[in-house]
């Protein structure tokens, strides 16, 4: 524990507006330097947590997490029913469904485009819970089976001038026939019941027909399924779900890392070029504080010997110039949080009233998250590095030499 006189030199020290012009100006611009660091990363690393989390839940909410097929087949689930009972409890899965999938080619008028068509339950209450509110037009329990119904995204109807109501002929990857005459892929008209919007990609490649309808068209057995799907309570523990399920079934388990994956680690990797980036700002600030401790200890050479001469340890002189850089850590990186926080939550608002684009992508602006262990994080560190940069000229007062430093007194 510090002695109340190391604590009390070090802090007037560090508030002592006397001395050098020159320093103080340095002394306030590593000061300065970390608060704004710190309120910029906490920014930056909020606006990037809200991209990545609309990514999370306009791409991953439409898509399969975590998918189950057969051993011996990756297109394929034989009796799923009895697979979704003999799964093994864990705590990310918050649910389980059957689904449909196959690749094709949407043909209307003479405008063709490729999706992925998902078949969905959504008549005995089988439908993924991200996609519940996000119809625009229609329902989602017009899907029902027999009626060969479709729902596409809002985007791609818009793309391709569909309408509710019009006739789109469906191309599928699988279920083709060998004739004499060749391969005759497996095909039908279905009709276009609604729309749903997800704001992201998905809405372009991504279409929905009941599950049997489709089974129908790709040429399933009775009965049988594309696989299992599972929802989660976060898309991200997907490959350790997928990962602890290879160890406890015999099922092919995969997640959405092999569509989507290149996507979210190009979104990981601009996080963390973002925050090493604007850390060097925090680190510079942070080891001007060396700079400016060096002036001041140079300036109150004749008041250290003083201090030793009345018995104070080379320890304590050493801990009050460690007070003094910590002072400047603690304090910026604690204003630089409140700074970042409030700018943060009201981003959306400055930008409206500097007239700047807000973000196309939502309603409400830029999307926000803050995370509370990220900016522990980035206050710590930058207090890391002010006290790192502290040590070597606290080492320096601690050994000048009352004799040279008092000579000419």
């Amino acid at each position: 524990m510090f002695q109340p006189v190391v604590l009390f030199i070090g802090l007037r020290y560090s508030r002592a507006r006397q001395g050098s012009a020159f320093t103080a100006f340095i002394n306030r611009f590593a000061f300065a330097g970390i608060a704004l660091g710190v309120m910029a990363l906490v920014v930056v690393m909020s606006v990037m947590n809200g991209f990545e989390g609309q990514l999370k839940e306009r791409i991953l909410g439409a898509v399969p997490q975590v998918t189950l097929t057969d051993a011996d087949s990756t297109t394929e689930l034989t009796d799923w029913r009895k697979t979704q009972g003999q799964l093994p409890e864990l705590k990310a899965i918050k649910g389980s469904m059957p689904y449909v999938q196959t690749q094709g080619i949407l043909q209307f008028a003479e405008k063709m485009s490729v999706a992925n068509i998902q078949g969905i339950y959504p008549d005995v209450g089988e439908i993924p819970l991200s996609l519940e509110d996000k119809m625009v037009v229609g329902d989602w329990l017009s899907l029902t089976s027999g009626s060969y119904h479709l729902i596409i995204g809002q985007r791609l109807a818009q793309k391709q001038g569909i309408t509710v109501g019009d006739s789109i002929r469906i191309i599928a990857a699988q279920g083709g026939v060998y004739t004499p005459f060749g391969l005759v892929p497996s095909q039908r008209r279905f009709v276009v019941t609604g729309f749903f919007s997800m704001g992201s990609e998905v809405d372009e490649s991504v279409v929905f027909a009941h599950g049997k309808d489709l089974a129908r068209l790709i040429r399933l057995p009775e009965g049988k399924v594309s696989g299992l799907q599972l929802f989660l309570d976060d898309a991200f523990k997907a490959p350790q779900v997928a990962e602890s399920l290879r160890n406890k079934t015999q099922l092919t388990t995969s997640d959405w890392r092999q569509n989507y994956g290149q996507l979210f680690e190009a979104v990981g990797m601009e996080k963390r070029m973002m925050w090493l980036m604007l850390a060097l700002i925090i680190a510079v600030a942070a080891f001007n504080t060396l700079s400016a401790l060096i002036m001041v200890i140079n300036d109150k050479r004749h008041d250290i010997a003083i201090l030793q001469t009345l018995g104070l340890s080379n320890g304590r002189i050493r801990t009050v110039f460690l007070l003094q850089g910590l002072y400047n850590g603690v304090l910026g990186s604690l204003i630089g949080v409140i700074l970042g926080l409030v700018l943060s939550w009201y981003l959306n608002d400055i930008l409206a009233l500097f007239g700047a684009q807000i973000f196309a992508g939502s309603d409400e602006g830029l999307p926000i998250i803050i995370n509370v262990s990220q900016v522990i994080i980035t206050a710590v560190a930058a207090i890391t590095l002010t006290l790192v940069a502290t040590l070597y000229p606290a080492s320096q007062a601690a050994h000048v030499q009352p004799s040279e430093a008092l000579r000419y007194d």
